[in-house]
């Protein structure tokens, strides 16, 4: 056991990260290789080799992935029926009455709901919303069921009868009956056992849809890396689930990659006293943002993807489509990024690959950013004159020289990276000019500054471990699972007998995988969030609470809550709409500082591009100094760090710090940027 190595990835649209931890000696190392979107698993062998151990010697395998989110927003899905209460078979096509675009005619009002009208099926059964039935579901409608099934040839089914989260019994037993004749069934209670039929139904199917694609890459994956319960996966609400877990709800896989950096972020906010903190992970095709407040990051309860409402608690990351490899094109609104982005193959033009429209990584090696000699991923050699080639188009569109527009393309991405955090912070009620900025992933570290100043943040800090700082996240979370139900109770003479029970089983159902899975019961925590609104309004408050429940003491924290959020807290009667209950095994993983397995190259210099006044570029000779140089608690050189204009590297990332800003690291190898000059 004490040769065996905890490992976590993250596979990214152009690269797949990985860190390797020895949990004996707290040796690291870290690697990347090139994604390959077509054989996942295989980019993860890949990986493990690149830190240079067998897949025998692993004893815990973590991974974050978009594959699931990828497959869903492109909708590259396999044909799923609709089993729906008798008259609410079309709750898809109905949907919610309001438009995508409101003032442009030309756009559909709604996207196309991913089940056609030919795969639904109304079921003659109905439950009440207390749970009571008022029509029983009969053996013949079942057979009816089976029946039209059998014609239409499908092979994943969802399952979303009315009110089913007040009572699943008719959902069970339509699934113990569909289980028998198709592979794959997705029912409502549980993936989203909540009010809300449209929204409840859409996360169904969204989960049948992906149940193909995720039983079928993580079975390779079970042959591949047979590690048992070693094996997990990281899931959208920051935290670890075991394997069988995401086979029967791959839905807590959309977003994973992202959640991880956020959750590592939330633990060195803690670890480094930062009250309020603003991630922030560019990577090759998406940039993803989160607020962190006390520690803890936002979350949220639904998102929408292509147009369709998904419904979950998650971590309230906003993504845009400005990652390094971002393609950049101009049109008659002006210069624009993303969303579409060259990936891993061709991957940007200054990859050498066969790249040639220009991305937002072209421009940074245009300006001098990125080391011309070094191999990106152990095998990629940047090809400036390529770079400069792909942006010349542009540029002579613009009238102006190359170096000119590869600044003006940083600029329009750091203005939308800029609005993404407005999002997370302003639209939340938070002054985010409060904030430090935690920057990570390939491209984080090289933007954060430019971004910290469109948006007047004060402080950038680059962990240790920046360019695969998700992967890290993914061996520091909880190993958790989480359950959400609707429960609609007054908390004036709430029945605290009731409420109990109801709680108790829901931290049954939480705690059930990770017992499966090798957990003692002993060393599992329970965390509790009630769903808080007044009577008369729609949108709950989460609001945080401990067992046994003191009415008295959650009003209290709803009411603050609420005046926090909106300003005024009112003495009209309380609900619970609905309560989260998590149940976690603390991760004994901490944040630690990677060994790339080679020397740090000297210290030098190199000409690189910045913006002046007004519209106006400096050349300048820039310092290029070694990560390692800056370590320790006087960064490094004993002054407090070292001024801008300077690149600071080590073998997987560059963190850019121009004129005007300063850096020093820690003695963990973190690395702070603050404004030295006006």
């Amino acid at each position: 056991m004490q040769d065996l190595w905890d490992i976590g990835t993250d596979i990214g649209g152009t690269f797949t990260d990985i860190i390797a931890v020895h949990p004996g000696s707290g040796e690291a190392r870290i690697a990347k290789v090139p994604s390959r979107p077509a054989e996942p698993v295989r980019a993860m062998l890949e990986a493990i080799a690149a830190v240079g151990l067998p897949p025998t010697a692993v004893r815990r395998f973590v991974h974050g992935t978009t594959r699931v989110t990828n497959a869903l927003v492109e909708e590259r899905l396999p044909a799923v029926a609709l089993v729906a209460t008798a008259g609410f078979e079309d709750v898809l096509e109905i949907g919610r009455y309001r438009r995508r675009e409101l003032y442009r005619l030309d756009v559909p009002p709604k996207a196309p709901p991913l089940v056609p009208p030919a795969l639904c099926f109304g079921l003659r059964e109905r439950t009440e919303h207390d749970g009571s039935v008022s029509q029983a579901l009969e053996e013949a409608e079942l057979d009816r069921l089976l029946a039209w099934l059998a014609d239409t040839g499908v092979r994943s089914v969802a399952v979303s009868l009315l009110h089913s989260y007040a009572d699943p019994a008719h959902e069970r037993l339509v699934a113990e009956r569909l289980r028998a004749v198709v592979p794959y069934v997705s029912v409502s209670h549980e993936i989203n056992p909540e009010a809300r039929e449209y929204e409840r139904a859409s996360s169904t199917v969204f989960n049948a849809a992906a149940m193909p694609i995720a039983v079928a890459y993580l079975t390779e994956l079970e042959e591949r890396l047979p590690l048992g319960a070693g094996l997990q996966v990281f899931h959208s609400a920051g935290a670890m689930v075991p394997v069988p877990a995401a086979k029967r709800r791959p839905l807590v896989m959309a977003a994973s990659g992202p959640a991880a950096g956020v959750s590592a972020s939330a633990r060195l906010a803690r670890e480094l006293g930062r009250p309020r903190v603003l991630t922030f992970d560019m990577g090759g095709t998406t940039t993803d943002v989160c607020l962190i407040v006390d520690g803890a990051a936002a979350m949220t309860d639904s998102r929408m993807i292509g147009g369709r409402p998904l419904r979950q608690p998650m971590l309230a990351v906003d993504s845009i489509g400005a990652g390094g490899g971002s393609i950049v094109t101009l049109g008659p609104g002006g210069l624009s990024v993303g969303p579409e982005s060259a990936g891993s193959e061709p991957g940007p033009a200054c990859y050498g690959r066969g790249g040639t429209r220009p991305t937002i990584t072209d421009a940074n090696a245009v300006l001098g950013y990125l080391d011309p000699e070094a191999l990106l991923g152990d095998t990629i050699r940047l090809d400036v004159g390529a770079a400069r080639r792909a942006l010349a188009p542009i540029a002579e569109a613009l009238g102006m020289g190359v170096e000119a527009a590869a600044l003006g393309i940083l600029s329009v991405a750091n203005a939308a990276m800029a609005r993404a955090l407005r999002r997370v912070t302003v639209e939340r009620g938070v002054d985010g000019r409060d904030c430090a900025l935690l920057a990570f992933g390939g491209g984080g570290p090289m933007h954060a500054a430019g971004l910290a100043d469109t948006y007047g943040l004060a402080e950038v800090i680059v962990p240790a471990a920046s360019s695969a700082f998700s992967a890290l996240g993914c061996l520091t979370a909880d190993f958790a699972f989480l359950e959400q139900r609707t429960l609609r109770l007054r908390l004036d003479g709430l029945d605290a007998a009731g409420f109990a029970a109801r709680i108790a089983g829901m931290e049954a159902a939480a705690t059930a995988p990770l017992i499966a899975n090798g957990v003692p019961a002993a060393g599992i925590e329970t965390a509790h969030v009630a769903l808080m609104r007044y009577a008369a309004q729609s949108e709950a408050t989460p609001v945080p609470f401990a067992m046994p429940l003191d009415p008295a003491v959650l009003a209290a924290d709803f009411h603050a809550r609420h005046r926090q959020l909106y300003g005024y807290a009112t003495a009209e009667p309380c609900v619970i709409e609905g309560v989260r209950v998590q149940a976690r095994r603390p991760s004994g993983t901490g944040l630690v500082r990677p060994d790339a397995g080679r020397p740090p190259r000297p210290a030098r210099t190199r000409r690189c591009l910045f913006a002046g006044a007004g519209t106006t570029m400096r050349a300048l000779e820039t310092a290029i100094l070694p990560r390692e140089r800056l370590a320790g608690p006087e960064g490094g050189n004993g002054d407090g760090g070292v001024a801008g204009p300077a690149i600071v590297e080590d073998a997987w990332s560059t963190v850019v710090v121009p004129p005007g800003w300063r850096a020093r690291g820690d003695a963990a190898g973190n690395l702070f940027l603050t404004r030295s000059a006006a």
